[in-house]
C-alpha cells in the first residue's frame, strides 16, 4: 500500500509538471508565433494568438497544430482603388477592425520558420467612415448644372446601408442631404453598395447618371495570409464582413 500511495504521489507530481511545462511551452509558442505575424504582416500592434487544444507538447511533436485563433485589432488592407460612385480619390489602404480568424490544422516546418492552415474562417468589421473614401471624393457633374457626392453611410435597418448625398441645382445646394436605402454584397474580394431606389435629386435625370453618384465599389485584396473575403452584411457601425481561406499562411 506505501509503494502504491507513493507511486499515485509521484504520478500526480509528474503530471502536474507536465501541464506546467506544457502551458509554458504553448505560451513561449503564442509569443513568437504573435511577433513573426506582426512583422510578416507589417503591423502597428501585436497581434493576440491563441493556439487550442490540450496537450500542446504532443501536438507540436505530430507536426500539427488542431486550431490557431488569432486576432488583430486593426488591419490595413491593401485595396486596387474603387470604381463606381465618386471614389476616383479612393485610398490605396482600407482599415479593417477587429480581424479574428480561427485556423484549423495548422502544420509547421521542423525549424517553425513557417506555419501553414487548412483551412480558417473569421469575421471583420470595415466601419462606415473607412467605406466612405471609396464613394467620396469631389462633386460629380451628373448632368447640365447639377453635381452630388455621397457625404455620408450609417446602418440603415434591415441589413441596409443609408447612403447620404449632397447636390447642388443650377448653383444652389439643396437645403440638406437626401438619402437613399441600399444593399451591400461581395463578388469576389470586392465590396458592393447599390442603391435600391434613387434619390430625389430636385430635377429629373436618367438613373445611370444618379447610379454614378450613389453606386460604388471596393476592391480589397490584402488581407493576411490569403484569406478573403465570403460575406458582408450592414451592421450598426459599419459592414461586417466574414472571410475564408484554405491553405492559408500563418508565418513564413
Amino acid at each position: 500500500m506505501r509503494a502504491l500511495r507513493i507511486l499515485l504521489i509521484v504520478t500526480v507530481i509528474l503530471g502536474g509538471l507536465f501541464v506546467i511545462a506544457d502551458r509554458v511551452a504553448v505560451g513561449f509558442a503564442e509569443d513568437e508565433a504573435a511577433d513573426r505575424l506582426k512583422t510578416n504582416e507589417g503591423l502597428a500592434t501585436t497581434p493576440d494568438v491563441s493556439i487550442k487544444g490540450f496537450p500542446f507538447l504532443t501536438q507540436v511533436a505530430g507536426g500539427e497544430l488542431d486550431e490557431v485563433e488569432v486576432g488583430i485589432k486593426d488591419y490595413e488592407a491593401d485595396t486596387s482603388g474603387a470604381t463606381g460612385g465618386t471614389g476616383g480619390g479612393a485610398p490605396a489602404k482600407i482599415r479593417i477592425d477587429n480581424l479574428d480568424a480561427r485556423m484549423k490544422g495548422v502544420a509547421f516546418s521542423g525549424d517553425y520558420s513557417s506555419a501553414k492552415a487548412a483551412s480558417a474562417t473569421g469575421t471583420a468589421t470595415i466601419s462606415y467612415g473607412e467605406l466612405l473614401k471609396a464613394a467620396k471624393a469631389e462633386p460629380v457633374d451628373v448632368a447640365t448644372g447639377v453635381t452630388a457626392k455621397v457625404v455620408g453611410l450609417s446602418d440603415g435597418g434591415n441589413g441596409k446601408i443609408k447612403v447620404e448625398v449632397e447636390a447642388t441645382v443650377l448653383g444652389t445646394k439643396l437645403p440638406r442631404p437626401v438619402s437613399v436605402l441600399s444593399s451591400v454584397s461581395v463578388k469576389g474580394d470586392t465590396v458592393e453598395v447599390h442603391a435600391d431606389s434613387l434619390p430625389n435629386l430636385g430635377v429629373q435625370l436618367a438613373e445611370d447618371r444618379v447610379r454614378l453618384i450613389t453606386d460604388f465599389r471596393q476592391k480589397i485584396d490584402g488581407l493576411p495570409g490569403g484569406i478573403r473575403i465570403d460575406k458582408v452584411e450592414a451592421a450598426d457601425k459599419g459592414v461586417d464582413i466574414g472571410v475564408k481561406g484554405s491553405n492559408v499562411s500563418l508565418v513564413g
